[in-house]
């Protein structure tokens, strides 16, 4: 396939940035859409120039480290998949690709197509986990019942990898889904309830302090988030927000 690609590029933070034109020909269906990207930089290497700066780690769908905004979609057209995970075989030949860093206040751009996510790890660092007991009378986590329903729908919320698509498909960049999910992961479980109205009420101090948007009820956070974590989870933070208010 012959596409041409129109990539932001940015210097640094305090760069103005722009659309470059980049033609790439040979690209095989079978690639993925990182797969591509390494070789326009190739291609850019030998003529030396500057290559794209992207991010990515693991390649497999896990990290969620390779976030993208492609044709104005967060990982692309495809769905319940990350941008590593994206095939060239959903574009055509002669098409042109859009392909722009995830848009944010609280996503600052770094370099190119890179953003400094940083911001989720504060909001995670505020409650999203729980204190275990390491003096010496441990309890084995089996020696807990947990409910079949509420075990499969943590688990589900625990899936969340916080690539940030839910904010860059928000038309409020709000973080709400990626936070609801961390919250909703202990909520469930017996072992969460000791630290539950500290946690969702921290957690959601830092979502603002951090500048994300409130949620639009738009649904778009859901659609696009590569894992289909559930807005079902907001619902559930709202209704421990207004809990941890009211014991406060």
């Amino acid at each position: 396939m012959n596409l041409t690609l129109k990539i932001w590029r940015q210097k640094d933070a305090n760069t103005k940035g722009k659309m470059v034109d980049y033609p790439i020909s040979g690209v095989e269906p079978d690639m993925s859409f990182l797969e591509m990207l390494d070789v326009l930089n190739e291609e850019l290497i030998s003529k030396g120039e500057e290559p794209v700066e992207f991010d990515h780690d693991c390649r497999e769908g896990i990290c969620g480290a390779c976030s993208l905004q492609i044709n104005g979609e967060p990982h692309g057209p495809d769905r319940g998949v990350t941008t590593c995970q994206l095939h060239m075989r959903m574009f055509k030949d002669g098409d042109t690709i859009t392909i722009e860093p995830f848009r944010a206040t609280a996503f600052p751009v770094i370099k190119d197509l890179i953003v400094d996510r940083s911001s989720f790890d504060r909001i995670q660092q505020a409650g999203g986990f729980i204190s275990v007991n390491t003096s010496g009378n441990t309890i084995d986590a089996n020696a807990i019942p947990v409910n079949k329903d509420d075990a499969d729908d943590s688990f589900n919320a625990a899936t969340c990898i916080g690539c940030g698509a839910c904010v860059a498909a928000c038309k409020n960049a709000s973080a709400m889904l990626f936070t609801s999910a961390k919250v909703s992961q202990f909520a469930l479980l017996p072992q969460g309830q000791i630290e539950a109205t500290d946690r969702v009420l921290n957690m959601v101090r830092q979502m603002d302090e951090e500048g994300f948007g409130n949620c639009s009820n738009t649904g778009a956070c859901e659609i696009e988030c590569p894992k289909g974590i559930s807005l079902e989870n907001i619902a559930r933070m709202n209704r421990e927000y207004l809990s941890a208010n009211m014991k406060k």
